[in-house]
Formats: structure tokens, sequence, C-alpha cells
């Protein structure tokens, strides 16, 4: 057995996999890994993205360019043109993000899941009992994204975006074994829901990228602010920003989460269930007729 096969190997055990990778200084091994993500040398590079092929199948063959000048770069990567196709019916809300569906269904008594028998509140992950009740009984999916996929986010549909609440928190893995073993993990780690309307019906929305360790940082485009582990304020930033389905809104540092809500009356598209891999611009939700 070679090294690389060793490796995916004991990553594979989830009880190995959750001890290495929570049961360290989470927020001062993500502040870390995001100094040296950002190193632009070419050895430091070369060296950074083989060590992260040893854990993963990156593949870079949708990527606009195969050559970084960084790890950070790799991270952040674009997409070729026509490497997604976002689905062009105005009646159907398009997936954000690439990622493996970690959960989806019905908002119940204000609860959603994480993992099977995981609940935790949509108050406490928002912030807010009243953007909570704007979601009662209606839908929710988590994405989530793999460190090797493609980590940008973009519009599910035409809408305005009318604030960002940002709520710092640690930095837990969100992959399986965690998810299984920490309660209200998304509601721990850090954090920021973003707030909108669809301009088709007017319809609330909202997205919350969750951050994770080795990837407390978020950049969203609409707002002139990186937030991440050391960012102080403000938590709540208005704004009125229009974008269109498809349109790039932000990006991760590395693979994480990102959870979809909508109110009553969305329906899931074919295919849309837990378990599943979804690409960005593929039918998610279809709104109510």
């Amino acid at each position: 057995m070679n090294l690389r096969s060793l490796l995916r190997r004991l990553g594979g055990n989830d009880t190995i996999n959750f001890v290495l990778t929570n049961h360290v200084a989470r927020n001062g091994l993500t502040l870390l890994m995001g100094r040296i993500s950002r190193i632009r040398h070419p050895w430091v590079c070369r060296v950074s993205i083989a060590t992260w092929r040893m854990f993963t199948d990156l593949d870079l063959s949708d990527a606009a360019r195969t050559s970084f000048d960084s790890l950070h770069d790799c991270f952040t990567r674009a997409l070729r043109p026509g490497a997604r196709t976002v689905a062009a019916d105005p009646a159907v809300l398009a997936s954000p993000s690439d990622g493996i569906i970690g959960a989806c269904g019905t908002v119940q008594d204000g609860q959603v899941l994480q993992a099977k028998g995981m609940p935790y509140t949509l108050a406490e992950l928002l912030g807010s009992a009243e953007d909570a009740a704007r979601f009662s009984q209606g839908s929710y999916v988590t994405l989530r994204l793999t460190s090797a996929m493609y980590h940008r986010f973009h519009a599910p549909h035409d809408m305005v975006i009318s604030r960002v609440n940002y709520i710092s928190g640690d930095s837990w893995n969100v992959n399986p074994p965690a998810l299984a073993r920490v309660s209200r993990l998304f509601c721990r780690n850090e954090r920021a829901a973003i707030h909108g309307r669809l301009a088709r019906g007017g319809h609330a929305i909202a997205l919350v990228p969750v951050a994770a360790v080795l990837v407390a940082s978020i950049r969203l485009h609409f707002v002139d602010v990186l937030l991440h582990l050391r960012y102080r304020g403000p938590n709540r930033i208005d704004c009125q920003a229009q974008a269109r389905k498809g349109q790039e809104l932000g990006w991760f540092e590395h693979g994480s989460t990102i959870i979809v809500l909508a109110p009553p009356g969305f329906a899931f598209c074919d295919g849309i269930v837990t378990g599943h891999r979804v690409r960005m611009g593929q039918a998610l939700l279809r709104l109510p007729a």
C-alpha cells in the first residue's frame, strides 16, 4: 500500500477522521492555514497542492486555469466558460454551488436536521427568531462542499439581497463524522446568513454559508468586507444588491457548507435527496405555482 492509499484509508475511518480534524486547536490551525495558503512561491504552491492531492481527488478539468500562484488561488479557482449550465426555467431555484446533499426536507417546529437524529433550530442558526419564522414549514437543503470541489457560490435566482448577518463562532469540521457526533454543529461554527427576496413572487430566501476547520473565511462580492475569524463587526451588514440567476456571489477559502432556506410552497426538484451530488446551476427547488 502506498502513502496516498494509506492516508485515504485513515481519513476514511470515521473515528480517526473526527479525532484528527477536530481534536486540534481548530481556530489557530485555521488562521495558520490561511497564511500558508496565500504564500506566493512556486515551490510552496507545488508542494501544497501535491499534499492536498494525497488526501482527495482534486479535479481541475473544469477550472478556468490549471496553473496557480498559491494554494489559495487553487482553492478559490474560477470555472472555465460553459463548465456549468444554470437551469433557465424561471419557476426553478438553482443550486448555488456544487455539493453533496447532506440533509433536506421541511422545517418542522422551527427545526431542521444536520444528520439523522441531530436537529438544530433555525432561530439559533440565523441568530434571530424573527428571521427563522419566515421559513416555518418551508424547505431546506444542506449542500456540503468537499475540499476538492469548486468553492464559489452563485445566486439561485434573480433576487435582491437586503442584508448579511455575520455570526462568529468555532471552526468544527463539517464532514459526516463530525455532523454525527457534534450537536448543533452549524450553530456553533462561524457563518453568514444572506437574506434576500426573489424577483419572481417576492419570496424570502436565505443562503447560509458555514465555515469550517481550515476555512473560516468567506468573501462576498456585494459587501466590501472579508468575513473571517478576526472580523469584529458590524454583525449586521445592510445592502441592496441585485443579482441575476447564476451570478457569482462569493466564495469559501476551502470546502464547507451552504444551507438553502425557502418559505412554504416550494417543492423539491427531481433527484434532490440526501446523499446525491449536485452541481451549481442544477434545478434544486420549484417555486410555488
